[in-house]
Order: structure tokens, then sequence, then C-alpha cells
């Protein structure tokens, strides 16, 4: 498994970096379904680009999830992780600004406090390479459509779904829940989340699809 991220790593480096003669600053967006290992290979591609002697940003998705009081109003917290329970509109004009180029305060989401942490990151004007990595940012999704022009570099993270099942179901019973509450959570929510990733996007317009 190392060698293979290490391989991936490689990929997504070398690839971004032959995008160099392109004007502006260079988004290089990683998506996957939840577990696929979207966000490990996120974090790795910052120690890639170091070795070329690049600095890279990185602006995890994860950090504009609506608060779970305002979920919980609109009935949707026990969905928390489907589209509908993103900052879309906030996502959307951070991308944006990202793409001018310009330095951007940017939200983390902290897992084990289950809430957004803002100001968390700043991603400087002279980072020229920033990676954005989330579940949807390829979605054909009239919300989530917009983002697509705004990628430099599309990269897709596709394992099997019985692996994503046994990754999910480790990582709820890691967190301290039941073998029976995590199956719950698995069945009405995660993998509805994994399969509309799987499904609503189109493969032919992603540069690098891991398998």
């Amino acid at each position: 498994m190392v060698a293979n991220l290490e391989r991936m790593v490689e990929c997504v480096v070398e690839t971004a970096l032959g995008l160099d003669s392109q004007k502006g600053r260079i988004l290089v967006a990683i998506a996957g379904p939840p577990a696929s290992g979207k966000s490990t290979l996120a974090s790795h591609l910052q120690y890639g680009f170091k070795k070329y002697g690049t600095g890279c940003g990185l602006v995890p998705m994860d950090g504009f999830h609506l608060d779970n009081k305002l979920l919980e109003k609109r009935g949707l917290l026990g969905r928390k992780g489907a589209p509908e329970t993103f900052d879309i509109d906030g996502f959307t004009s951070t991308v944006r600004h990202l793409k001018a180029g310009e330095e951007v305060s940017v939200p983390y989401f902290n897992r084990r406090l289950d809430c957004v942490e803002s100001d968390a990151a700043i991603i400087t004007a002279a980072q020229r390479y920033v990676v954005v990595e989330g579940n949807y940012l390829f979605l054909d999704d009239q919300a989530w459509r917009p983002l697509l022009d705004m990628w430099s570099l599309t990269v897709f993270v596709k394992p099997s779904l019985e692996l994503i099942t046994t990754r999910l179901r480790q990582r709820w019973v890691e967190h301290g829940m039941s073998e029976e509450d995590a199956e719950i959570r698995l069945q009405l929510n995660d993998l509805p989340n994994a399969r509309r990733v799987l499904t609503d996007i189109n493969l032919k317009d992603i540069s690098i699809v891991f398998e």
C-alpha cells in the first residue's frame, strides 16, 4: 500500500508540474468516495511537491461542513456528509479566490470534535500549486457543477465498494461506535454517499483515475 501510494504521489506531482506553462494558480483536485484514500493522497502530495522544491497548499472540502445545529434544524444531521450538508456557496467562493491567485484563509474539519475550525490555514499568494480534496469535487449536479471549470488537474480515487465498506465500518468502530451503530450509519448514510460519488461523475473527463 505504501509503495502504491508513493507511485500515486509521483504520478500526480509530475503531471501537475508538467502544467507549469499554464498561467496563474494550478488547482489539483483530488476526489473519491468516503474512505477511498483521497485525503491520505492529498496530504502526501505536499511532501511530494516539496521533493521538487515546490510549495503546495492544501484545502480539504470537509472544512465546509454546515454546523451540526443548522443540520439538525434542517433535519439533515443524520445525513451529514451528503452533498446537501456542505456550504457549497462558501466552498465555491473560496475556490474562485484560490483560482484567482489570492491569499485565502481556509477552514479545517476537526473529526475528533465533529466541528469546523475557522481560519485553520492560510494559502498564500506565493503558493502556486494548491491541492483541493473532497468527495464531490466532480459531481454532475447543478450546485456543484461550477467547480468543474476551475480545476487544472483532476484526480479520482476509485477503490471497490467492498473495500470502502470495510474501511468505513472499521472507521466508526475505532471512533467508539458499536458494531450495530456503525452498520446503521454505513447503510443509511455512508454507502448512499459513496454510490453517488461513484455514479454521478463522468470518468472520461478526469485526468487521472486510480483504481
